[in-house]
């Protein structure tokens, strides 16, 4: 028979053996490395450099290993004795000094790590300088000119064309403006039309009014550019006269009837030029870009109607004329080809198409109508950029603007989108035209009170990288370690 244990004998064993197993001891959590009580580095905080190239170290006692990684472009290492660290650096050719880093971090997990701050002097003899088409220019072309260069390393200036003249819903109307009437401020750039100032039309009524809109734009600080829509001196038909194309050739034939009137022409704007002064009755300086959009065929000037030699000649003599027979001295020539479209290897040849010459050329401008082919855009202003840093040469769109565009976040993502990290001076809207009530005309290419795009236009003012009149330094002054000559 099994022997069968009895109930008190059960629990008593249940008891035991719980006992036993509370008095285990259990074992210890694996104790963490805390990185900032097992690892330390000292690291020289401040080392100042001279303006030359060539090595330095920076003091550094660590117990595990560690990189050193140069924060800027012009610091790069080079080797590690004992508690030096070495680094090469290259020259400072500019007057101001500069100012990089340099990190020290653990090489396993980038955990503990520590900054070294470097001051490389500049150099007291050094100048940036830039070369005008004008070497006898005014002080304040002159200036205007190197900050046309400056600004665009912090951002670029919005312009719209006819902004203090006129607006979608108004006309005339003194301190009106349809982006002050939006943001607040007016815009950084007035872009006007001199062509009217020039040709047959110069008696007209209109020009009083622009003459005053150029002076109070000038008197706030604000920069002021100029197309030219001339009529056709040949045929007497306007701009988009295109029906022949000798009237460039009569031009620059001596002693043709055309040329004769052309003369006159040019004299009005010699004259208009040189008697437009601002308040401080000082001459205002005026980016002027005649024989725009010369790569299409719309215009008498354009790429129907003339043969490269015959363009340059023109641009050259147009120069020549203005600034050593009628004595211009506050002009900034531009070129400004049109750029609708992704030119992809060819957009460098496009943007020197029938190029006058290094000499005779201060300012790259382009326009462009691109609508909402955002990447061409882009790719357009990228190349610009690039251009300008190559030939030394400030630059910006001149006009730009989708005609009757209804799109909520056309300003952050088709315009500062694009500009953003390019080396550009400005970004210029067409005209919104004066329709009064016919809202059926949308001849329009910028911001007005009641458009859908107003909320991201305010988006795009506030951002640090555009200027609009407020923001802007004062253009007039030259600014420290420039010169131009």
């Amino acid at each position: 028979m099994k022997r069968i244990m009895s109930i008190s004998t059960l629990a008593s064993a249940i008891a035991v053996m719980a006992a036993l197993s509370c008095s285990e001891v259990k074992p210890e959590p694996p104790v963490v490395e805390n990185p900032t009580q097992t690892r330390t580095m000292t690291v020289q905080e401040n080392v100042e450099v001279e303006n030359a190239a060539g090595q330095f170290s920076i003091e550094v006692e660590a117990n595990f290993e560690y990189w050193a990684n140069p924060q800027v472009k012009w610091i790069s290492f080079d080797r590690i004795e004992g508690n030096k660290v070495w680094f090469n650096v290259e020259e400072n050719t500019q007057v101001a000094e500069r100012v990089g880093t340099v990190k020290f971090a653990d090489i396993k997990d980038s955990y503990f790590n520590k900054t070294a701050t470097v001051t490389q002097k500049g150099d007291p003899t050094a100048r940036f300088t830039l070369s005008l088409v004008d070497k006898n220019a005014t002080a304040e072309t002159k200036a205007l000119y190197a900050n046309l260069w400056k600004i665009a390393e912090d951002g670029f200036m919005f312009g719209h064309h006819d902004d203090l003249w006129y607006g979608r819903y108004w006309y005339n109307e003194p301190g009106m403006s349809d982006t002050k009437s939006v943001c607040g401020d007016y815009p950084a750039v007035f872009s006007v039309d001199f062509g009217a100032i020039m040709d047959n039309r110069y008696q007209n009524e209109e020009n009083a009014i622009r003459r005053r809109v150029i002076i109070e734009a000038y008197d706030r600080g604000e920069v002021i550019t100029a197309c030219c829509h001339l009529n056709n001196p040949l045929t007497g038909g306007d701009s988009w006269d295109n029906s022949r194309n000798d009237v460039v050739k009569s031009i620059l034939t001596e002693g043709n009837a055309t040329r004769i009137k052309y003369l006159q022409w040019l004299d009005r704007c010699a004259e208009f030029a040189n008697n437009l002064r601002g308040s401080d009755g000082k001459l205002i300086p005026v980016i002027f870009r005649p024989y725009h959009e010369h790569t299409q065929t719309w215009s008498w000037w354009g790429s129907k109607c003339t043969t490269e030699d015959e363009f340059i000649r023109f641009w050259k003599f147009t120069v020549e004329y203005l600034r050593d027979t009628k004595g211009v001295r506050n002009f900034i020539y531009s070129v400004s080809p049109q750029m609708d479209e992704d030119y992809g290897s060819g957009v460098r040849d496009r943007l020197v198409y029938r190029w006058p010459g290094d000499d005779y050329v201060d300012f790259l401008g382009m326009d462009c109508y691109h609508y909402n082919w955002k990447s061409a855009f882009k790719s357009n202003i990228i190349a610009m950029s690039a251009l300008s840093k190559e030939k030394k040469k400030p630059c910006g769109v001149t006009e730009t603007g989708p005609e009757g565009f209804d799109w909520r976040d056309y300003w952050t993502n088709h315009i500062l989108d694009c500009a953003k990290g390019q080396r550009i001076s400005m970004i210029v809207m067409w005209r919104n035209k004066y329709v009064g009530s016919n809202e059926a005309d949308r001849h329009f290419y910028s911001v007005y009170p009641g458009h859908e795009s107003e909320d991201d236009f305010r988006k795009m003012y506030a951002d640090p990288s555009t200027f609009f009149s407020k923001d802007l330094p004062d253009m007039y002054t030259m600014p420290d370690y420039f010169e131009v000559k």
